[in-house]
């Protein structure tokens, strides 16, 4: 997609998979252009744990000069992040076609 970077997460976002999704994101973003987007559709469980991986993830694409936003995010996870605040920082869209065209590059 150009200038856009995407990754489909599936399953569940905790504690037993926080450590292997923070190596893939890692690797996605040093290797992505300036917009990422993750489609979080098939995710089906998201912890504490998988929020903070979530966080980690902007901290480490703003760091590195890149945008990194969520789409297709299930209602039990927009209900957290609305909950947590973390809606503030992760700009969340309801399509990866929304996404991709908030990209201005």
């Amino acid at each position: 997609m150009g200038d856009v970077s995407m990754a489909r997460v599936s399953g569940d976002m905790d504690y037993q998979t926080a450590s292997a999704l923070d190596a893939q994101f890692t690797g996605l973003i040093a290797g992505s252009g300036p917009f990422v987007v993750l489609d979080l559709s098939a995710v089906t469980f998201c912890d504490s744990a998988g929020l903070s991986v979530l966080l980690r993830a902007w901290r480490l694409a703003d760091a590195a000069g890149a945008v990194l936003v969520l789409a297709c995010v299930p209602e039990p996870l927009r209900r957290v992040l609305a909950m947590t605040g973390a809606d503030h920082v992760l700009r969340v869209f309801g399509t990866v076609t929304d996404a991709a065209a908030d990209y201005g590059g």
